[in-house]
């Protein structure tokens, strides 16, 4: 699959495009009926479908300070877009000169002349331009005098509200992954390079892999029932993982913690991405380690539990 920065030069193949505009970090079901109808669209004419997202987040440029809310990377991005059948990716590079870009000029000049587009795809509140003056109206104005067909796509709703990445994000900081699962039609899920670390777990005798959160959005802090995936090999694994600042060392430190059951190996270095299917408890600070250790056993119990009861 192709991986697309707007700035450069867009090979002759993928001009003609349709392609679906917004950011679709989560990539929920409101982004995948989005990017499904260009997908659609784009079969039928025989050209390609391109999905776009937007790196950084708008939200991150303009508050650079704004705590981390991620729920993909792009490289996880990528991979869902393929799934869904799209040609390529588009990713928007966010900057200044985006930001202070018309709304007439990323039709006629980004759109239209830059990436060659046929049409566009965006969901009904979709805004764009300088300012966000951009809206569905303006751009289908402004794309029948450029040439470019556009279509907008109603939000999914679901229980009488869209679906939407605030809901997701609201579900995962209240500890329900089920319920960010369900809306995301997959587990959330952090992927990250296993670092070494103080090998605390592995005294214990529950080695973990230590694996920085970097940009995603906190989970509600705890520990969490997960499955994990090894990039390199494919293996498929299942554990209990703890996610935030370990409050029973110091110094506190945010980390993604998963101890995988019946693996040996070393994952030093490698990728893994931990999908998040349970929480089974907050954060604690035990009186010692003998305490914490009855709690860790009991934490794996069941989370061998309901992960074996489950169909992952």
């Amino acid at each position: 699959m192709r991986w697309l920065d707007h700035r450069d030069p867009v090979p002759e193949s993928l001009r003609g495009a349709i392609i679906a505009l917004g950011n679709f970090d989560g990539f929920h079901l409101g982004h995948q009926a989005v990017a499904g109808e260009a997908i659609r669209w784009a079969r039928e004419k025989g050209c390609p479908a391109i999905v776009a997202t937007f790196d950084p987040h708008p939200v991150r440029y303009f508050k650079p300070d704004a705590a981390p809310f991620r729920l993909t990377t792009l490289e996880q991005r990528q991979e869902l877009y393929l799934a869904a059948g799209a040609t390529a990716m588009l990713v928007f590079h966010f900057d200044g000169a985006l930001a202070g870009t018309t709304a007439e000029d990323f039709v006629a000049k980004l759109l239209k002349e830059h990436l060659g587009a046929a049409g566009v795809v965006t969901g009904e509140d979709f805004t764009f331009g300088k300012g966000r003056t951009g809206n569905r109206a303006l751009l289908e104005n402004l794309g029948r005098q450029h040439g470019i067909e556009a279509r907008a796509v109603p939000a999914v709703m679901d229980s009488g509200h869209p679906v939407s990445s605030s809901r997701v994000r609201k579900a995962l900081q209240e500890g329900d992954p089920q319920e960010a699962a369900r809306l995301l039609t997959r587990p959330f899920a952090i992927r990250g390079i296993v670092e070494h670390g103080d090998k605390r777990g592995r005294e214990i005798g529950y080695p973990t892999a230590n694996l920085s959160i970097e940009s995603y959005l906190r989970p509600k802090f705890g520990v969490y029932a997960v499955t994990g995936r090894i990039l390199s090999t494919g293996q498929e694994l299942k554990g209990a993982a703890n996610i935030g600042i370990r409050p029973q060392f110091a110094p506190p430190k945010e980390l993604l913690e998963p101890y995988f059951f019946d693996f040996s190996g070393s994952l030093y270095g490698q990728e893994v991405e931990v999908a998040f299917q349970h929480f089974l408890r907050p954060e604690a600070k035990f009186d010692g380690l003998d305490g914490l250790m009855e709690q860790i056993e009991r934490d794996c119990e069941e989370a061998r539990r309901l992960l074996s009861a489950a169909t992952i």
